[in-house]
């Protein structure tokens, strides 16, 4: 590959996912929401021109009055000046309150709708984003976007406003010289598409690898415990190392770029500034230029250039908002789960299984031809060996997936239905692990039913032999911290089944959810949730005392 191949490669970016007329239009929609303070801040920006301006206008005003070159006050000269800074310093305090306080504002808002769109969205088995890549997008990349729409935007409207007041200013003084400062512009403008169209691509190559070293220090911390007792310390730092070498290359490569197309803009702007002070310098020798004129003058290529260069630092900001838009949109790429109204089934409703087939992409069919009735009111094992397809039935029966052949139908005397998202709302379920979140233990039996009293959590824990937080210091206010820290596994479980019976629902679905229960406890939780014989009550289990209490077993063998 000769050296003219490789300099096209360099400026040809890859194509991207999306096309900008997409970015933009998603753009305008997240800019709905944000309209008020793109709009403060566009005033601000306006008043800060008009004394900017003005400024000028009081510094030329003051230097002639003190050279006799016009009459006046200078005490009244430079109280004026005094009081053009006092209000910029107010412009100043308003735009740091506004970006402040209204800016987290929007912040908050971009990420609770993207976090209620996720979701709300359908679930799949494995997850194409790892977490520390979401939690990446969410915080960093919702920044760049609402900076953009909030900031960037409407200053840009005050920075243009201030580049045609001083080009007009100047082009009064001078018509020649303020049209050689500004030739410059078409340039900056034909090169900054060629910068646009790379740094997309070299900044969404940063923003990828920025996304796996937090995934790499997302998963370390989450599993530190094992990390440790694996002794591989080491190796996780490593893995890290690793990943930032790439961020590194990625920056080192994109500042590169930047460097130079901004020594090119750079130069380009020194260079009109020294013609411009030659050229004034020239008319004050020539005595058709006064030294408050020059002063002003010298100003005023300071106010047009100032305004070019930040005109053209909007191309790397373009370029950084497309790219934190295209990650956000990926977000949104999965499709939603059917939206409406929950539809219950008056119980006791039972589920069945009509020649139900599953195949993952990946590998073979999981469940084939899978036929069987859970009967209302009645208490069923579902066993299995592992891989046999139990977790895929219940991810199928919550209909977070859907069955490629055959139904699943939730009935009772009088309806039958096909199983979809909306009729979630029929079942309690509690998976099999530690699903506690931080917290105290009221927050997170209060998931189970937000306006539960202390009276029907206190129930719930009974019922769930879990009375043991009563018996706490802190009771239900107990903190606990990330996946139930501070509590034993069983304890944790028994916690997990309160919340699920708070919940109260027909359908109540266990994932081994007594695993870590010794013999004695399990059998008192198993005769107090079955007490009643008013629940359709599903087990996931390969325990034996489990299976005891079942009136019939579904067994699932592996194809």
């Amino acid at each position: 590959m000769n050296i003219f191949q490789k300099i096209k490669n360099y400026f040809t970016p890859e194509e991207s996912k999306y096309t900008a007329g997409q970015i933009l239009k998603w753009l305008w929609e997240a800019w709905k929401g944000n309209r008020l303070q793109a709009v403060i801040n566009a005033s601000l920006g306006l008043l800060s021109v008009v004394v900017s301006l003005s400024a000028v206008w009081a510094i030329h005003n003051a230097i002639d009055i003190a050279s006799g070159v016009k009459p006046g006050s200078i005490y009244w000269a430079v109280g004026l000046m005094g009081l053009i800074v006092l209000c910029n310093f107010a412009i100043n305090i308003a735009t740091v309150w506004v970006k402040n306080i209204l800016g987290i504002r929007a912040r908050n808002r971009m990420q609770q709708r993207l976090l209620d769109r996720i979701l709300r969205s359908e679930w799949h088995s494995k997850e194409k984003r790892h977490t520390g890549d979401v939690i990446n997008r969410l915080a960093t990349d919702v920044g760049h976007v609402i900076n953009f729409l909030t900031e960037t935007m409407p200053n840009s409207l005050s920075t243009l406003a201030l580049f045609i007041g001083a080009f007009a200013y100047l082009y009064s003084m001078d018509k020649v010289l303020s049209l050689v400062i500004v030739a410059m512009v078409p340039v900056v403008i034909i090169l900054s598409r060629i910068y646009m169209r790379k740094m997309r691509q070299l900044s969404r190559d940063v923003r990828t690898c920025d996304s796996k070293v937090q995934s790499v220090l997302t998963e370390t911390v989450q599993n530190r415990m094992l990390i440790k007792i694996m002794e591989s310390d080491d190796a996780m730092i490593d893995k890290l190392e690793t990943t930032q070498s790439e961020l590194r290359q990625m920056v080192v490569k994109r500042t590169f770029f930047s460097v130079i197309a901004n020594f090119v803009l750079n130069f380009g702007f020194s260079l009109g500034y020294l013609i411009a002070f030659l050229w004034s310098a020239i008319r004050l020798s020539n005595h058709t230029l006064t030294f408050g004129g020059m002063t002003a003058f010298l100003q005023l290529v300071n106010r047009v250039q100032g305004p070019a260069k930040n005109l053209t630092k909007l191309v790397p900001e373009f370029v950084y908002v497309f790219t934190s838009a295209e990650r956000l949109m990926e977000l949104e790429d999965n499709p939603l789960e059917e939206q409406g109204r929950p539809v219950y089934v008056n119980a006791p409703c039972g589920v069945r299984l009509n020649n139900v087939s599953f195949a993952y992409e990946e590998g073979g069919n999981v469940v084939e031809n899978l036929s069987f009735d859970i009967k209302p009111g009645s208490c069923t094992a579902i066993l299995g060996e592992t891989g046999a397809g139990k977790t895929t039935l219940v991810r199928m029966i919550l209909a977070l997936m859907f069955p490629q052949k055959g139904t699943v139908e939730i009935y009772n005397k009088k309806e039958c239905k096909q199983l979809t998202p909306l009729m979630r709302c029929n079942f309690v379920y509690v998976p099999q692990g530690n699903t506690l979140l931080s917290g105290t233990i009221r927050d997170n039996l209060l998931l189970g039913k937000l306006d539960a009293t202390d009276e029907e959590m206190e129930e719930a824990l009974k019922v769930s032999c879990a009375e043991f937080v009563l018996d706490l210091p802190e009771g239900l206010d107990t903190v606990c911290s990330e996946s139930g820290g501070g509590l034993s596994e069983g304890q944790a479980q028994r916690i997990a089944i309160a919340r699920a019976l708070l919940r109260d629902r027909s359908i109540m679905l266990f994932d081994e959810a007594t695993s870590a229960l010794d013999p004695e406890t399990e059998r008192n939780l198993l005769q107090n949730i079955l007490a009643k014989h008013d629940k359709t009550v599903i087990f996931i289990t390969h325990r034996p005392a489990v299976m005891e209490y079942c009136d019939q077993t579904l067994k699932i063998d592996k194809i």
